[in-house]
């Protein structure tokens, strides 16, 4: 199956760089190019792409602002794609924003022709990416900016005592290997509660996992 790519980026070398390198890739195909992120919301909902490659930084409707668009049809529509996120620099100071507005994942803008496309892979099969890079420090960028508050005990109830386990190291940015160190069971067994937590908590993929935990009280600074 073709996976269908539309790139936004304001700069038109790097967006028609970006292009390039995806167009090259097999099983892989741009569809559309948008020069801000306005003109991404249109040409995604006219073109339906399964992944929209989008800049973070863009004039008028940036990178976040298009994003949450796209999450949020209106009711005539249940188009929902997957965003990737460009970035500049590995820790972005809009990160958390564009993962609360809906993004799966996070590439720098100076990755390698494979890890680009390999990011959209990802990203198109429900997983979520961030670069290595960023990972870690996007963990405690969230730390910093979720204030402390009381575990929303009714958003958790869904979860057993395992599963709420497992969802803190995820908040803490452990891997489901060492996930599986720490509670002393098979990855395997991991990535089966990883599933299950998402499924049950109406979550897209690992990445929003972390935000939601912090959202819910679960993980703080404090705690």
């Amino acid at each position: 199956m073709t996976i269908t790519v539309l790139v936004a980026d304001d700069q038109a070398m790097v967006r028609a760089g970006f292009a390039a390198v995806l167009d090259a890739q097999p099983g892989i195909e741009v569809v559309g190019q948008a020069s801000d992120g306005e003109e991404a919301v249109r040409l995604a909902h006219e073109l339906r792409p399964d992944v929209v490659v989008m800049d973070v930084r863009m004039p008028g409707v940036n990178g976040i602002e298009a994003t949450r668009a796209l999450q949020t049809p209106p009711r005539s529509s249940d188009y929902v794609p997957r965003v990737l996120m460009l970035t500049t620099f590995d820790i972005d100071e809009y990160v958390y924003q564009a993962l609360r507005a809906g993004a799966s994942g996070f590439l720098l803008k100076d990755a390698l022709p494979d890890e680009v496309a390999r990011a959209v892979r990802v990203i198109a099969a429900g997983e979520a990416l961030l670069a290595p890079s960023v990972t870690r420090r996007l963990i405690e960028d969230v730390a910093k900016q979720a204030p402390a508050r009381p575990v929303d005990e009714h958003l958790l109830s869904a979860l057993t005592e395992r599963e709420r386990e497992v969802l803190v190291r995820i908040a803490r940015g452990r891997s489901n290997q060492e996930i599986a160190a720490e509670l002393f069971i098979a990855e395997q067994t991991v990535k089966t509660h990883v599933s299950k937590i998402l499924q049950k908590l109406g979550l897209r993929d690992r990445v929003h996992a972390v935000v939601f935990a912090y959202d819910t009280g679960l993980v703080s600074p404090a705690r």
